[in-house]
């Protein structure tokens, strides 16, 4: 089994676009780990804020099966990939992490460069995973939040209702 971290980002109709993501999710990973939900300001544009959470699970499936799923899932929800990169999002799900393994091949980044960038990635994944090692920088999530400059990006976490 592999353990598998995804960030789940969206600002447009993102209360529901995150609950049928997540039931979509279950459909093939039916035990995750959901973090808190975190608003925060859209980065590298001007737009509605974002909601965002990091989920974990454990699969059989190998990373890019995973990626397969998550593309799907996006598809679902019409995910725009069309038009520029940073822009609002029906829903926005990434691999973050695959066990240990560092990727760079066929459009996977892994572990995503996001993870040391966004606070909206960096603190739901060391809520659910304080302990976890980064694969390539060798220190915990924990760790990596507690030394994150915190003031750098606005984000808060925010009461999520599930149904």
């Amino acid at each position: 089994m592999s353990q598998v971290y995804i960030s789940i980002g969206s600002n447009i109709d993102p209360a529901q676009n995150i609950r049928s993501a997540l039931a979509d999710l279950r459909r093939s990973y039916p035990e995750l780990t959901i973090s808190s939900v975190y608003e925060s300001e859209a980065v590298g544009f001007a737009g509605d804020n974002f909601y965002n959470l990091v989920v974990g699970f454990e699969t059989h499936d190998d990373v890019f099966e995973v990626a397969r799923v998550l593309r799907a899932i996006e598809d679902n929800h019409a995910r725009a990939r069309r038009g520029p990169k940073f822009s609002s999002r029906t829903i926005d799900l990434d691999l973050l992490l695959y066990d240990d393994e560092i990727i760079n091949r066929d459009s996977l980044n892994i572990p995503r460069d996001e993870i040391t960038k966004n606070a909206f990635v960096l603190w739901p994944l060391a809520e659910i995973a304080a302990d976890k090692t980064h694969p390539e920088l060798g220190c915990s999530f924990g760790e990596m939040w507690q030394a994150y400059q915190k003031e750098s990006q606005s984000l808060w976490p925010i009461e999520f209702e599930w149904d």
